[in-house]
Parts: structure tokens; sequence; C-alpha cells
């Protein structure tokens, strides 16, 4: 299954890239190749596999949930790169 140049070109400015020609060239094989492989996979026999709605083994143990105390507000805004009232501050999203 090959992908065009004008879908790379359509997923990039979804996905709001700046591509080079070449860079659209190599993501428009790199894509193609992805779309062959999923394309061989759908053609597998899994009539004998039996489905998996759990991942965890059956006596899978886990730990027991207890609260802890959390971060102190100096201690989670040390690393803040600006700071307003003990708050993190971020610049305005909307306009």
């Amino acid at each position: 299954m090959s992908i065009t140049l004008e879908e790379v070109e359509h997923i990039a400015l979804l996905a709001r890239l700046e591509l080079s020609e070449e860079e659209k060239k190599r993501y428009q094989q790199q894509l193609s190749d992805i779309l062959d492989h999923v394309a061989k996979l759908q053609q597998l026999d899994t009539e004998m596999i039996a489905l998996a709605s759990v991942v965890l083994p059956p006596r899978a143990r886990l730990r027991k949930d207890e609260p802890k105390a959390g971060l102190s507000t100096g201690r989670a805004l040390e690393n803040a790169p600006d700071i307003e009232a003990d708050q993190f501050k971020v610049p305005p999203v909307l306009e």
C-alpha cells in the first residue's frame, strides 16, 4: 500500500510539522512500509488464538493502595521557571 506525497503533506499539516522535500519523501517511504506491514499482519489466520482480555497473570499480587503524603508546595515549585502566589505561572493559552 503506497501513500502519496499529498497524504504526507496533509498528515504534516495536521501535526503542524514543517517538512523539507527530503523529509516528505523519506516519510512517504516509511509510512508506506508501515502500511504494507500492517496489511501483511491482517492476512494472518488468528482463528485458533484465544482472546486475551486480561494481561495480568490470574494470581497477580498487587500492592496495597495506601495514601502517602504528597509534595509540599515549596518542593513542587522548586524548579518552576515562574511562580506567582505559590502557583505555577504559565503564559496565557487564550487571548
